[in-house]
């Protein structure tokens, strides 16, 4: 074997054992989900670097210089495109592979810290994104920022400190930009950098996915050169081309020039921050901003350290009892957020009076929601004799279901004063607010 071809074989053998069992590779059961956000993120490298050689972070410069990459610079906006398509598209990869770990009991004893080491991954390619969004300076870009970090003056005791530590001031203006671009060239791409580096460690110290159960059955084994690098590199490149090909048809949107005089209607933040925003319609912010996200954000970190919350490792659902209770709470989740959603929107229309307190539109709401969840827990543990790992795992299902549903809503369905309308009769409204 020529040098260079074993130096790029150690390369990826630091990164995975020498072997790993042939049950573990199939594309079924991880659907490369975790390889497809590291190609995206490399990607998101790459493009960025060729961004930043255009790019000029003032007010005055950055839109005219997004506006000179479309215009006088070849492959421009193609560039732009890929970088826009890779990086949503790396959100929506990278809750799936969150999923996919709850569903096929991947956080179990052994796997605990790399389970809170993904949320934090989660949460920076969150972080990326947003900051990202508001790099080319446009009426979109403005307004969703000016939402997103109005939501932060809501956290008790340190939400105004927040909003204008992240602001740079009162109002969104260049210490906001040169803030956001910091951090989106920098310090997030150097966390996010280190974090996955000990998030592939921690999967090879726990000897690569978790597979099924074999039984008494002697585990068969494969070398990881040829076998699973291949397998790696057709689903890299496989995902290479469509965002290529995506970018073609998908354009980065550019609204005109950030005016803080004249606001967009609906204003509306980024499209995976819109099933919070949606919160703030039916819950006091408060609760919305603050007190359910971090009951979500706690009940994610200690779940792992929950005895017996995990599926037994490799299998989807745990078993056939599992997938269709996976699907009952998919299902009930989705629809109690749609139901809420439309009844409030009911009693608004009948003129019913709303009051907009901590008790009516928070203490209340939160409570319903936890008896119903120790009751919801209570069945399906006593009356139906599911394990607690189902329950823990329908549970979380129910939550992203829920989340899904609001972020639909809000995406599609909001239109002008926010009011609901169906998505064909509002436009490029509807549009942007996917962008």
């Amino acid at each position: 074997m020529r040098p260079s071809r074993q130096s790029i074989t150690d390369l990826i053998l630091h990164l995975h054992p020498r072997t790993v069992p042939l049950s573990t590779i199939r594309f079924s059961l991880s659907f490369g989900l975790g390889g497809m956000a590291v190609t995206l993120i490399g990607l998101l490298f790459l493009t960025g670097v060729l961004l930043l050689l255009a790019y000029e972070p003032t007010p005055g410069g950055a839109y005219a210089s997004v506006q000179t990459l479309g215009r006088e610079v070849p492959l421009g906006y193609w560039v732009r495109n890929i970088h826009h398509a890779g990086a949503n598209l790396l959100v929506v990869v990278a809750v799936l592979h969150l999923l996919r770990v709850v569903l096929t009991g991947a956080f179990g004893p052994g796997r605990r810290l790399n389970w809170v080491i993904g949320l934090f991954l989660l949460f920076l390619v969150l972080a990326a994104n947003f900051t990202g969004y508001l790099l080319p300076w446009d009426q979109l870009a403005y307004w969703a920022v000016t939402i997103s970090t109005a939501m932060l003056g809501y956290i008790p005791l340190c939400g105004d400190w927040l909003r204008t530590f992240f602001r740079g001031g009162a109002e969104i203006g260049p210490a906001t930009l040169a803030n956001f671009h910091v951090l989106h060239v920098a310090v997030i791409p150097g966390c996010l950098l280190v974090l996955l580096v000990w998030h592939f460690w921690l999967v090879r110290k726990a000897h690569g996915l978790i597979g099924a159960p074999e039984g008494d059955q002697p585990v068969r084994r494969v070398p990881v050169v040829p076998d699973l690098v291949a397998r790696e590199a057709a689903v890299g490149l496989g995902l290479i081309a469509l965002v290529l090909l995506l970018a073609l048809v998908w354009n980065a949107p550019l609204l005109a020039q950030a005016n803080p005089g004249m606001s967009p209607n609906p204003t509306k933040a980024p499209w995976y921050f819109q099933g919070f925003q949606e919160l703030l319609l039916h819950l006091h912010p408060l609760f919305a901003v603050f007190v359910w996200p971090l009951l979500a954000g706690v009940t994610l970190l200690l779940v792992p350290f929950l005895p017996d919350s995990a599926l037994p490792g490799g299998v989807w659902f745990g078993s056939e009892r599992g997938r269709e209770l996976a699907l009952a709470a998919a299902l009930t989740g989705a629809g109690l957020a749609l139901a809420v959603v439309l009844a409030d929107n009911a009693l608004a229309q009948a003129g019913a009076p709303l009051t907009d307190t901590l008790v009516t539109r928070g203490m209340v709401p939160t409570a319903a929601v936890l008896v119903l969840a120790a009751g919801a827990y209570w069945l399906v543990v006593r009356v139906l004799g599911c394990t607690r790992a189902e329950a823990v795992m329908a549970g979380l299902v129910l939550g992203f279901a829920a989340l899904a549903a609001l972020t639909v809503v809000g995406v599609w369905f909001r239109g002008a004063e926010m009011h609901l309308v169906a998505p064909w009769a509002q436009g490029a409204a509807a549009a942007g607010g996917l962008s």
